[in-house]
Order: C-alpha cells, then sequence, then structure tokens
C-alpha cells in the first residue's frame, strides 16, 4: 500500500493508493472536500483553480498530486476564511472586485503570490527596466494577472484592489510617483495595454509617408 502525504493549509493528509494520474484539483475537491479551488476549463487556461505551491502561483488542474509530497500547498481557505480576511480578501470586498464569485479564489491567490513577486523585483512581459521593475503601474498588475480570467470582466476593481495592497506593502511612502502612477490612474471599462514602441513606430513612419506624399503633391 502506498501513502502519498500532502501538507494542505499547513494540515497534513494522508492519501493510500491514489491513481497517480489525479490531479491535484481533484484531490483537493474530491477527495478532501477543499472546494476554493474551481474547476473552470480544467486546460490550465482560466485560472480558477490557482493555488500556491512553495509561494508561488500553480495552475492545480493542470499538476499531478504525487508530484508534490513534501511541498506548501496554499489555497484560499489558507489565506483567509471569512471571519479573518486577508489583507487582499478585505480589499477586493472594498472595491467589489467580483460579481458572482467563481474566479476570485485563484484571483487572490494568484494577486498574493503576484505581491510576492513585486517585492522581489521580478519584471514581467511589460516591464521596461528590468533592473528596477515598476510593479505598481496598472499596466504591470494588468499583464501579472493574465492568467486569471474574470467572465464578469471585473478587472478595474480586481487591479485597484491589488493597487491599494500594493501600495501598502511596497510602495515607497517618501515619493509621490506612486500615487500618480496608480492612484492617480483611474482604471475603468475594461483595461487594455498602451500601444507599443513598434506600434508607435509604425505610426510615426506612416505619419512622415503620408507628409511626404502630400507634399510632394502640393
Amino acid at each position: 500500500m502506498s501513502t502519498l502525504t500532502l501538507t494542505i493549509n499547513k494540515q497534513d493528509y494522508q492519501l493510500d493508493n491514489l491513481d497517480p494520474r489525479t490531479t491535484l484539483l481533484d484531490v483537493c475537491r474530491q477527495h478532501l472536500q477543499i472546494t476554493g479551488p474551481k474547476k473552470g476549463c480544467d486546460h490550465g487556461q482560466c485560472g480558477a483553480c490557482t493555488i500556491l505551491i512553495n509561494g508561488e502561483r500553480v495552475n492545480s488542474c493542470l499538476t499531478l498530486a504525487v508530484m508534490h509530497d513534501g511541498d506548501e500547498i496554499t489555497t484560499i481557505e489558507g489565506i483567509g476564511l471569512p471571519e479573518s480576511l486577508s489583507e487582499l480578501q478585505q480589499a477586493f470586498k472594498d472595491h467589489d472586485a467580483f460579481q458572482c464569485g467563481y474566479c476570485t479564489p485563484g484571483q487572490i491567490c494568484s494577486a498574493t503570490a503576484l505581491i510576492e513577486e513585486v517585492k522581489q523585483n521580478w519584471p514581467s512581459h511589460v516591464t521596461i527596466d528590468l533592473q528596477n521593475p515598476d510593479g505598481l503601474l496598472v499596466q504591470e498588475i494588468a499583464e501579472r494577472m493574465s492568467g486569471n480570467i474574470c467572465r464578469c470582466s471585473a478587472y478595474p476593481n480586481i487591479i485597484k484592489a491589488i493597487s491599494q495592497v500594493l501600495e501598502r506593502q511596497v510602495a515607497d511612502k517618501s515619493t509621490t510617483s506612486v500615487s500618480n502612477s496608480v492612484q492617480g490612474s483611474e482604471v475603468t471599462g475594461i483595461w487594455s495595454p498602451p500601444p507599443s514602441e513598434a506600434q508607435l513606430g509604425n505610426k510615426s513612419s506612416n505619419n512622415k509617408t503620408a507628409n511626404s506624399t502630400s507634399g510632394g503633391r502640393s
């Protein structure tokens, strides 16, 4: 008889003769009745099943439970419960950063890891200065949360909630650039990234071509 021991939310669970093909998501929901992680697409594309493994965010629908014997696993239940919300959970509540709530556990788990990544100065795909990434920028937060889909489109409020916690935890209070970059940025509607340098370059070259053409005709 083979026994798998998983540490989830600081509690040890033993599973005997578990099918090695069982995902960590199915172990949580079907075997242990830990129902915080949600099954959405079951293909790692929506982020509803996001949990933390050793502090890093992972799509639990894509990882096998047998791979995580000895790892520290945290689900939304380990971050905070209704009577003891974490700062981030309270911010989601304050900013109405959810509607149906189905994606919210994954959103909060992902955002919890995001905050730690920003503290460690990890760059993202949209980071301009790789040595000194500014994780407080709206486009940075949106990019870092792009793996979590909200079908209710509560994205502006999700960004506001995360921004609030980031400001409190990692912002340099002696500068005013933080408030200009986050608080001063009104997040309304569905956020879309600013044009890239390549796009701006193409627009500039197109304008030059148009100007030279029109000049030749005059």
